[in-house]
């Protein structure tokens, strides 16, 4: 993931649904979309695990392959 901060244009650091700004000290609210159809994911959590999962069809999708903005 490659999010900069909206104000101070600083790299974010990911904290489950939310990245935070060292730099400003601020929490903004991330949202995980699919690679192919770009539509929201569903955040599927179990035994510590994050999965994500296309309800469009395109089933389960890589942490890797997600696509992640900012809300």
């Amino acid at each position: 993931m490659d999010l900069k901060c909206p104000t101070c244009h600083n790299p974010l650091e990911q904290v489950g649904t939310h990245a935070h700004c060292n730099v400003c000290d601020t929490d903004i609210e991330v949202q995980a979309n699919c690679p192919e159809c770009h539509q929201p994911l569903e955040v599927l959590k179990a035994c510590g695990a994050v999965d994500f999962f296309c309800q469009h069809g395109h089933g389960l999708i890589s942490k890797k392959r997600v696509e992640f903005t900012l809300r």
